[in-house]
């Protein structure tokens, strides 16, 4: 990981130019997707100001089940926000993209703040924490999991609960007899990387990680917390709760 104090800077963020010129003009370029495992992508930037209605269930329902005072971790264009604000709940919406946290102010996400996650400035207690939009896959890597357990103990208030999504990538090592080609000696197989392009501005590489639920909650449990199946979605996908377990 970096510091806890990294923020992206606006000549190196992509996705936050993207997100301003969508917001600012109505239109943005292509936001292409680059990894060294999977195919390239473009990734449609309307599709990151949808509202409630258009999101897909998995995210529905972790906006209806957030309760208290809440975190939205990674994001973004501030659409969770938005309709979290809309219910009447109380969130706060962090990005690390400066560009980002600007939209969402313009947009009316009323706390909306430029931090780092694992940065010790933010100290505030939340009833829930929210990571959607394979929002797991901020962990990076498997061995990033007890700091980022560690992280949400420190962040959580007595009883509160964390969302997230993620997807199984198990699909993509399926043969036609029903066996898998996963080479048990490399990574492991939800782990990728992953480049964003917009225009001619190339974000860093980072790590990301598909995490299947087995695998989440073996973890989760291993630092200290229970880990429950909300619901699954429609292709691998789905929503976990998870909260510190009562000693």
């Amino acid at each position: 990981m970096k510091s806890n104090t990294y923020l992206t800077p606006p000549e190196t963020d992509a996705m936050g130019n993207a997100i301003a010129d969508y917001a600012r003009t109505g239109k943005a370029a292509k936001l292409i997707v680059t990894s060294t495992m999977l195919d390239d992508d473009e990734m449609p930037v309307d599709l990151l100001f949808r509202g409630f209605a258009d999101m897909p269930a998995i995210e529905q329902e972790a906006l209806r089940l957030a309760q208290g005072k809440i975190l939205d971790v990674g994001a973004g264009s501030g659409c969770h926000a938005l309709a979290l604000q809309e219910m009447g709940k109380d969130v706060c919406a962090i990005d690390i993209s400066i560009l980002s946290v600007e939209v969402m102010r313009e947009r009316g996400v009323r706390n909306a703040r430029a931090i780092n996650l694992f940065d010790e400035r933010l100290c505030d207690r939340f009833d829930t924490i929210i990571l959607l939009m394979n929002g797991a896959g901020m962990m990076q890597r498997l061995e990033n999991m007890p700091q980022f357990f560690m992280r949400m103990r420190q962040l959580l208030a007595p009883g509160g609960k964390i969302y997230m999504d993620s997807s199984d990538l198990i699909y993509l090592y399926e043969n036609e007899d029903g066996s898998y080609d996963i080479d048990l000696n490399g990574d492991y197989y939800g782990q990728v990387d992953f480049a964003i392009q917009y225009k001619n501005i190339k974000g860093e590489p980072f790590d990301w990680i598909y995490i299947d639920f087995g695998t989440l909650c073996v973890h989760a449990e291993a630092n200290g917390f229970e880990c429950r199946m909300v619901m699954e979605g429609e292709h691998y996908d789905y929503l976990a709760e998870l909260q510190l377990r009562q000693q």
